[in-house]
């Protein structure tokens, strides 16, 4: 009898992993909800070993479909995942059909027909083939982590459980949809500033590799060996060292950039990081209003399509993108658990404003959490708005500034010899006429 792999939540939110002996997947799946769990991963043994890199036997179909199937490579990064832009239009688009009447399965047939993205094709399939094989939806969406997290997963099964999977769907697809809208203002936000300092670097270091260096020689005949002013000198010497050392610099720019990669994949360096960006002068605050409406939006539509508040609240720690979001809701839910209130550990964590702990705290104690939640949500995208407008607006005479310094600062450098020349020639002009009377 073969072994399945499992992972699955209890009551609690609590998640736990072992090993059933049944027949078939799923069976595997009703003995776990018999057990009291919710399953969220259900996989062969013997697949899970059969992995590119390990020794294993082949196929019973054949040795030419092993030979076929070597080729297929997936790179990381790629193949392997669908853009958020692509699954949110799935989302609405089922939503839409499910709503109208239409079928869960045949549904998944229409989108599959028409779905041009070939990895979310592939899915879609493979979860309609999971249906007509006897399994749940949210069952089938849990065999692909990489693109159903478990918000997805999780809602889709309250709203199976509840008998109101459009309703879900529908919320679920408002959700992303809102999601990608907040994230799109900010990347738009930005886009004008990088740009400008991309081009403005690109222009600096062509000045700094190119042009100034063609002024050393210049100034060596026109002084005649004299002394040049200190800052033309500094400005030159960074101007020789960068063209000198392009590679070099280069490199350490890389080496840098890598090393910041590796410690923010620390826990220390991505608390500190992730810190840094609640607390940085001009983008902290979209950083912090951006998290509180994803934290408030994510446990309100998580709470409203009947997943238990701990098992929102557990999933709202792995999606909130923020370490120290995540400790904030980690000590809620211990909260929760202990029985008491979710107010007093969001007011400890000094992340959250007093509005916000404030709604919340009505909110709980009327037993309309969800819908402030939602609420709060909704005004903290209002304010991602105007911070986003604000940060913009203040970005761009920063970046005016900058930039006119710096500049300014290469093209006096430049000058500063002329005047010297200037003044060499006034002096022994002056010195001539008064030898002539």
């Amino acid at each position: 009898m073969p072994k399945f792999n499992y992972v699955a939540m209890d009551s609690r939110g609590k998640e736990t992993k072992g090993t059933l002996e049944v027949a078939n997947q799923n069976e595997a799946i009703g003995r776990l909800k018999e057990m009291g769990y919710f399953p969220t991963k259900v996989v062969e043994a013997d697949k899970v070993k059969d992995k590119p890199g390990t020794k294993a036997k082949a196929p019973e179909k054949g040795g030419k479909k092993k030979a076929g199937l070597s080729f297929n490579i997936r790179i990381p990064g790629f193949g392997g995942k669908v853009k958020p832009k692509v699954l949110t239009t799935f989302t609405r688009q089922l939503a839409t059909l499910v709503d109208a009447g239409l079928p869960l399965l045949r549904g998944l047939r229409v989108l599959e027909k028409q779905e041009k993205n070939p990895v979310l094709r592939k899915i879609i399939n493979d979860i309609a083939i999971s249906i007509e094989g006897g399994s749940t939806f949210s069952e089938g969406l849990a065999q692909h982590p990489k693109v159903f997290n478990r918000l997805f997963v999780n809602m889709v099964k309250a709203g199976e459980l509840g008998g109101v999977l459009e309703v879900v769907l529908n919320r679920l697809s408002e959700f992303m949809e809102k999601a990608q809208k907040i994230k799109g203002k900010v990347v738009a936000a930005m886009f004008y500033p990088s740009a400008v300092m991309f081009v403005a670097g690109g222009i600096l270091i062509l000045l700094m590799v190119v042009v100034v260096p063609k002024f050393k020689a210049i100034f060596a005949d026109m002084l005649g060996g004299a002394a040049m002013p200190a800052f033309t000198n500094f400005v030159l010497a960074v101007s020789e060292l960068i063209a000198s050392n392009f590679l070099v610099t280069f490199g350490c720019v890389v080496v840098v950039f890598i090393i910041f990669k590796l410690l923010i994949r620390t826990k220390l360096g991505r608390r500190l990081f992730d810190k840094l960006k609640l607390n940085f002068p001009l983008l902290g605050p979209v950083v912090s209003k951006v998290a509180i409406s994803r934290f408030t939006r994510t446990l309100g539509t998580l709470v409203s399509s009947g997943v238990p508040i701990l098992q929102a609240l557990t999933i709202v720690k792995e999606t909130s993108g923020n370490v120290v979001i995540g400790t904030a809701v980690a000590a809620v839910h211990e909260s929760v658990k202990e029985g008491e209130t979710i107010t007093a550990p969001l007011e400890a964590s000094n992340v959250f404003p007093p509005m916000v702990i404030s709604m919340v705290d009505v909110g709980e104690q009327t037993g309309a959490l969800p819908e402030m939640l939602m609420k709060i949500a909704d005004n903290y995208d209002d304010e991602v708005d105007n911070a986003v407008s604000a940060m913009t607006s203040l970005l761009e005479p920063i970046m005016i500034v900058f930039l006119a310094v710096v500049v300014g600062s290469i093209v006096i450098a430049l000058f500063l010899p002329l005047i010297t020349l200037i003044d060499q020639l006034g002096s022994e002009g002056g010195g001539g006429k008064g030898g002539d009377d």
